[in-house]
């Protein structure tokens, strides 16, 4: 079990919701499946509003095109995320292996809602907010699978993680 710190404000017997808020972001701030499934929710929105964007600038040039290039980037954006915020392995999971690792759920996430696009375009056709919708619902789908995938194996702290692997930083 964690040691959850409190911060300068609580130690000061400070009013209950001060308490409150200093106690849910030690809470927020560890390393127990809730605190992780919290960071995890939080970085998801974060690159899917990224995602969402780049696919809403680039679906002039095709929606396959936007897909793939809204999927890749926000994918390194979350992996690396992910990496140190939501699983706190930045000491533990260098930048590549967690690109490929992460990476490669990331790729049968494009696979699906590339899929799906393809499959429901008749229905969606050119509507901008339900080809968004789709994508939403797809990648909230397989972000529940990534979520275990992810802490179970990427960045585990099992033994044949537990050793620094030295690997350049991106420049």
């Amino acid at each position: 079990m964690p040691v959850v710190r409190s911060c300068r404000l609580c130690s000061q017997g400070s009013r209950p919701w001060q308490v409150a808020l200093c106690g849910t972001r030690a809470r927020l701030h560890g390393d127990d499946p809730a605190a992780q499934l919290v960071r995890f929710v939080t970085v998801g929105v974060i690159s899917s509003l990224v995602y969402f964007g780049l696919f809403l600038l680039l679906r002039p040039f095709g929606i396959q095109l936007a897909n793939l290039t809204g999927a890749v980037v926000s994918s390194v954006l979350a992996n690396e995320l992910h990496r140190r915020l939501t699983f706190h392995a930045e000491g533990r999971i260098g930048w590549w292996t967690a690109q490929w690792e992460g990476g490669g759920l990331a790729a049968a996430g494009l696979v699906a809602t590339a899929t799906a696009l393809a499959l429901l375009e008749p229905v969606v056709s050119d509507a901008w907010w339900a080809q968004l919708l789709l994508i939403a619902a797809v990648t909230g789908a397989v972000g529940s699978l990534r979520f275990v995938v992810l802490r179970l194996w990427v960045f585990s702290t099992h033994a044949r993680r537990t050793t620094t692997r030295h690997e350049p930083e991106p420049a």
